[in-house]
């Protein structure tokens, strides 16, 4: 019988939807691997009997965990502690130093060869990251010293990656460059070849829209189509295409994958596809992170009504 490594969860923000959506997930999928969720047990257990909702769980040491016999039928936990006077509270800078531990366990453990799977919940950009990084993808990119990474937002029938994450739309065309176009491009290229066994079609858009710039500098003539043509030797790739018609129905079923030069050139059309049928995937790193595709939502924390399909998908994706 096969020898699942664990499943490792950083919980996240600590107020949020995501305690509910776990023991949703874990009731609804049958799964292999042993789950080690990183956890406020306090908060564990409040939230759950606010939810009137229960699951089976152990806490176990992390000092012994190589040594630790792990439950697949239930959540194994390792108990963080976090100061919570309330079942939920407003997010807030509180949280910061609680979600830091919890990470940095997360990493420790995967340096030491525990596993090399890791789902984080949704955490605030606001309070926890707090402009230091443009999001968890750059933040964890920072924690593991990795220099070259990408944002795969992934589905089996269609996945989208942006060059740029989460810059605002003043700074993007300066950011982006011939280099790093052929660096993230290479990055999904090769996630798809190694770990999905796919060669993939790649469709890369342009940076205005219809490929056209009505200024004296065209960064599609001048960046997009040579880094297009540099990777063409390599790759299954075209480019640049038109934002606003790739993704109609008879365009985007030639691809595996779209990749675009910013954000919400990518993460909109895919969102309005496939709505919480997607998941979030680092690339570059030395382990594999998947997250939900969504943040902490905290406007349904607490009416235990949230969809879970998005963790169901990350969850599912790592157990192999």
């Amino acid at each position: 019988m096969k020898n699942y490594k664990p499943i490792l969860i950083v919980a996240g923000e600590p107020n949020s939807i995501f305690v509910e959506i776990l023991i949703k997930s874990m009731k609804r999928i049958k799964i292999k691997s042993p789950i080690i969720l990183i956890i406020s047990i306090k908060l564990f257990k409040l939230q759950m009997k606010k939810l009137k909702s229960r699951y089976p769980y152990k806490i176990i040491n992390e000092k012994n965990i190589l040594k630790t016999k792990l439950d697949r039928d239930k959540i194994n936990i390792i108990d963080i502690n976090y100061n919570s006077k309330k079942t939920f509270e407003k997010i807030s800078s509180k949280s910061k130093d609680y979600i830091n531990k919890c990470f940095n366990l997360a990493l420790k453990l995967i340096k030491n060869k525990l596993t090399n799977k890791l789902i984080n919940g949704p955490v605030s950009k606001k309070y926890f990251l707090k402009k230091e990084f443009l999001g968890v993808t750059e933040f964890l990119a920072k924690k593991t010293n990795t220099k070259s990474y990408a944002m795969l937002i992934y589905n089996k029938n269609l996945s989208v990656s942006p060059i740029t994450t989460h810059l605002p739309i003043k700074l993007i065309c300066k950011k982006i460059s011939k280099q790093l176009i052929i660096e993230k491009t290479n990055l999904v290229n090769n996630f798809f070849k190694q770990k999905l066994n796919i060669k993939p079609k790649i469709a890369i858009t342009g940076i205005n829209p219809h490929c056209e710039s009505t200024d004296r500098f065209d960064e599609d003539k001048k960046i997009v189509k040579p880094a297009i043509n540099y990777l063409k030797n390599k790759i299954d790739i075209t480019g640049p295409l038109a934002p606003d018609t790739i993704f109609l129905k008879n365009n985007r079923k030639n691809y595996n994958v779209i990749i675009g030069m910013y954000h919400d050139q990518v993460l909109a059309p895919i969102k309005t596809l496939f709505e919480y049928d997607a998941i979030n995937i680092t690339l570059g790193l030395p382990f594999l992170r998947v997250s939900p595709d969504h943040g902490p939502n905290e406007k349904m924390i607490g009416k235990n009504s949230s969809n879970p399909l998005s963790l169901i998908r990350a969850i599912e994706f790592l157990d192999k």
